[in-house]
């Protein structure tokens, strides 16, 4: 951690797995910054990353080091790469993300100014994965329970579209899977008409995909669907 920039939460860094090794390099997962503390008096300071333990056949290299890390063992890491913060001079914010993006969306959230008003939707897997969020007094946050994730990619845009439309100038910020966050694309900027100022998408995973697969498709949609901030 030495070296590590401070005020990074919210971004990404990208963990080198010495589990699922390919070619003698190590797997990579992207994973966002929960929280970080600076460093005081001589150590380097921490960051928090969370977890998702998949069971069964979707458990990969991440869950498997998860599981079997010990406190002391090492892990290489690249990065960070940029945040993406909500945008707060806009009268009305939009959020939807499911439980890849709840950490970026918790750091987003507590970084607002008391006067931001919106909604955020965030899709979860369980009741009990419904957290406490710091938050304006003014953002509404709505839990929808899915237990199997990645196979109702409407839920999100649905949840979006039942919102009545606020008036004056709106922000929208969604990060989820990849067939939720193409139903959200085709709400907010075919029928509510947002441009790539007013609009942030993406997806952070695609069900049945790994990483590096995801990352194809990925670049093949921006290729066509352009018109939106991406990362």
């Amino acid at each position: 951690m030495r070296g590590f920039p401070v005020d990074q939460a919210g971004g990404y860094v990208k963990l080198m797995l010495s589990s699922g090794k390919l070619l003698g390099k190590p797997t990579m997962r992207t994973y966002t910054i929960h929280d970080q503390r600076a460093p005081v008096g001589g150590d380097f300071g921490e960051i928090d990353i969370q977890f998702a333990l998949h069971g069964g056949n979707a458990a990969g290299p991440a869950t498997s080091w998860a599981l079997s890390v010990k406190e002391g063992d090492t892990i290489r890491v690249g990065g960070p790469g940029p945040a993406k913060p909500f945008a707060s001079d806009r009268d009305h914010l939009m959020v939807a993300g499911d439980m890849s993006a709840l950490p970026a969306i918790a750091a987003n959230l507590r970084s607002l100014p008391d006067t931001v008003k919106g909604i955020a939707v965030i899709e979860i897997q369980h009741e009990e994965d419904a957290v406490e969020l710091a938050a304006p007094d003014g953002i509404t946050i709505e839990w929808i329970v899915n237990d199997q994730p990645g196979l109702r990619p409407e839920l999100l845009s649905d949840a979006l579209r039942a919102a009545q439309r606020p008036n004056g100038s709106v922000y929208a910020w969604v990060a989820c899977e990849f067939a939720g966050m193409r139903a959200c694309r085709a709400f907010l900027r075919d029928e509510m008409g947002l441009g790539p100022r007013d609009l942030y998408i993406s997806s952070y995973w695609k069900h049945g995909f790994d990483e590096g697969q995801h990352k194809k498709i990925k670049r093949q949609d921006a290729q066509s669907a352009p018109a939106v901030q991406t990362a």
